[in-house]
C-alpha cells in the first residue's frame, strides 16, 4: 500500500485567542456533551470540600484519543485505535488523599464518584460552594492541532513505507526493518476548589525506526526515533531519512564492537539522550514526595554541595513542542523552568501541590499523572544539565584510557541509596585521548551524588533528545525529555569483560 504525504494545514493562533480557544475545545469536549454545567460542578466541589479541615480539591476532566500503526517485513501490519474518557476527583486533608474516577461523564456518575471521595475522607461542615468558575491564561507551548485527524491514513502507510526504504537503501546489510508511527490528541479541564477551570489541548506524536543489520553470519540491531508535541509534518523526507540512517549506522557500529574492558576509570558521556542517566540517577531522587519522607539520598540536602561545580541542572517543562513539556501539569499549575542544582549547590525539589504544602515549599508545575483514573505525583518534565565551557574535543583529548559512552539502553536506580546500574548501547575506547575501538556489553556502575561530584568537565554542547523518553514511576507511565552536553566523570565503575 502506498501513497502520498498529504497534510490539513492548521490555522496560526495567536496567544489571545489560544486561551480561548483550548477553554472552548475542553468544554465542547468533555463537558457539554453530557450537560454538565458550573451549577454541576459547584455541588460536586461541595461533594469533595465536606470534609473537615479540607486542603484543596480538584477535578481532573480528560479525553485521549490514540492511533498507532507499525511496519514489518516491508508491510504495514497492525494498527490500533481508541479513545478514553474520564474525570479523577480528589480531596486532600494534610497528608490524607481521598481519590474516586468515573469513566462516564455524565452527572449522576459523577456525583456517584464524589460521595466516595467524601465517604473516604473524614466528614465535616456542609459547607456551600457556589464559585464563579473563572479561566486560567496559559501560554500556550504548541499547538492545539489533533494529529491523528490532521493526516489521512495513506499518508500515515507512507511515512512508514519511507523509513522502510530509506534503511534499505542506505546499506545492502539491512535484512529488517521495523518502524512505527503514533499520535495522540489529548484534551483535558481541571477544576479547582479555588474557583480555576484550567484547559489544556496535548498533541503529541512519535515515529520509531528499528533495523537488524546482517554480515558474515553476524546480526545486529539498531534503531532511532523522535517526536514531540507536534503534528504529523514533523516528519518530512529529511528527517525520516535521518532516523533511518542513523539507526542503520548504529547497527554497522554494532557488527565491528569487542567486548568493554571492565573496572573503575574515566568515563566521557556523550550529549543528548546520555542525560537519561542523570534523569534516572539525580533526578527521580529530586522529586518531592520522596525527598518528604526522607527515603532520597538528596533528602534534607538543600544548600549543600551534591555535584561538582561544573553542574548546573533543570527541570523545564516550558520549551516549546517539546515531548515532556505542557502548559500546565496535571493540577493546572502553569509549568516551570526550575534550578535543581546550581554549580554543584541543591537548591530545590520538583513538587506538586499536595508535597509542596506539607514541605512548606512552592509548587513547581510538576504535579503529573498518567490518566484521569491515576493520582498525581511529582514527576520530571524535561531535565537536562546546562552547557559548561570545554570543547568536547578536548573533553576526548584529556583522557589517557577510559570510555566513551553516547548511547543507553535499559538501566534501574534504587531511589534510597542513590546507586545506579546502566547498560551502553553504544560506546567506544578512548586511548590516549583518540575514539578508538567501539565495544559492546558496557554498564556503568555507581551512585549519582557521589558520580556527580566527580564530574571534572562539561562541553558547550548542550543538546536535548530526539523526543523518545518515556518516565515510568509507581506503575504510571509520561512522556518526558532529557538532555546534557558532554561530559566527563573522573572516576566510574564500567562492567564489561576483565582483561
Amino acid at each position: 500500500m502506498s501513497g502520498s504525504i498529504r497534510f490539513v494545514k492548521a490555522p496560526i493562533w495567536t496567544f489571545e485567542n489560544m486561551n480561548q480557544e483550548h477553554l472552548s475545545i475542553a468544554q465542547a469536549t468533555l463537558l457539554e456533551p453530557t450537560g454538565l454545567s458550573d451549577g454541576h460542578l459547584n455541588q460536586l466541589m461541595q461533594k469533595l470540600t465536606n470534609v473537615d479541615g479540607s486542603d484543596f480539591a480538584d477535578l481532573y476532566f480528560q479525553y485521549s484519543k490514540h492511533e498507532s500503526w507499525s511496519l514489518d517485513e516491508g508491510q504495514v501490519k497492525t494498527g490500533s485505535f481508541n479513545i478514553d474518557q474520564g474525570v479523577g476527583l480528589r480531596s486532600v486533608v494534610g497528608e490524607k488523599t481521598a481519590f474516586a474516577y468515573s469513566e462516564d461523564l455524565n452527572a449522576a456518575s459523577i456525583l456517584a464518584a464524589a460521595d466516595v471521595v467524601s465517604a473516604i475522607g473524614r466528614q465535616g461542615q456542609n459547607v456551600q460552594s457556589n464559585k464563579l468558575w473563572r479561566p486560567q491564561a496559559i501560554k500556550p507551548l504548541y499547538s492545539q492541532l489533533d494529529p491523528v485527524a490532521a493526516l489521512d491514513d495513506a499518508s500515515k502507510v507512507a511515512i512508514l513505507e519511507q523509513a522502510d526504504r530509506a534503511a534499505r537503501d542506505h546499506d545492502p546489510r539491512v535484512k529488517e526493518v521495523m518502524a512505527s508511527l503514533s499520535g495522540v490528541y489529548e484534551v483535558v479541564l481541571i477544576v479547582t476548589s479555588d474557583g480555576r477551570q484550567i484547559p489544556d489541548v496535548r498533541p503529541l506524536v512519535r515515529l520509531n525506526i528499528s533495523v537488524i543489520v546482517e554480515q558474515n553470519g553476524k546480526r545486529e540491531r539498531g534503531s532511532m526515533g523522535g517526536g514531540g508535541r507536534l503534528g504529523f509534518d514533523y516528519f518530512d523526507t529529511s528527517m525520516i531519512e535521518h532516523y533511518a540512517h542513523e539507526a542503520v549506522r548504529q547497527a554497522l557500529v554494532s557488527l565491528e564492537a569487542v567486548d568493554s574492558p571492565a573496572g573503575t576509570m574515566e568515563v566521557v558521556l556523550g550529549n543528548g539522550w546520555p542525560g537519561i542517566l542523570l534523569h534516572e540517577a539525580v533526578g527521580h531522587g529530586l522529586e518531592g514526595d520522596f525527598n518528604r519522607k526522607g527515603t532520597s539520598a538528596f533528602s534534607g540536602r538543600i544548600g549543600e554541595k551534591v555535584a561538582s561545580e561544573f553542574c548546573t541542572v533543570v527541570d523545564d517543562g516550558t520549551l516549546a513542542d517539546r515531548r515532556g513539556s505542557l502548559n500546565v501539569d496535571d493540577e493546572g499549575n502553569q509549568t516551570k523552568n526550575t534550578v535543581l542544582i546550581e554549580n554543584g549547590i541543591l537548591k530545590s525539589y520538583m513538587q506538586d501541590e499536595h508535597n509542596a504544602r506539607l514541605m512548606g515549599m512552592d509548587v513547581t508545575g510538576n504535579g503529573r499523572r498518567e490518566s484521569f483514573a491515576h493520582l498525581p505525583m511529582p514527576r520530571m518534565t524535561n531535565t537536562y544539565m546546562h552547557a559548561g565551557e570545554h570543547d568536547p574535543q578536548d573533553i576526548i583529548k584529556s583522557v589517557k584510557k577510559g570510555l566513551y559512552a553516547v548511547n543507553f539502553g535499559g538501566g534501574q536506580v534504587d531511589i534510597t541509596s542513590g546507586k545506579f546500574v546502566f547498560s551502553s548501547s553504544e560506546a567506544y575506547l578512548i586511548e590516549d585521548g583518540k575514539i578508538t575501538a567501539p565495544v559492546k556489553g558496557a554498564t556503568l556502575i555507581g551512585n549519582g551524588p557521589d558520580a556527580m561530584q566527580t564530574i571534572s568537565m562539561v562541553g558547550n554542547d548542550l543538546s536535548l533528545d530526539s523526543g523518545v523518553g518515556v518516565c515510568g514511576k509507581d506503575g504510571q507511565s509520561v512522556p518526558v525529555g532529557v538532555g546534557q552536553p558532554t561530559l566527563k566523570m573522573d572516576a566510574l565503575t564500567v562492567g564489561g569483560v576483565q582483561l
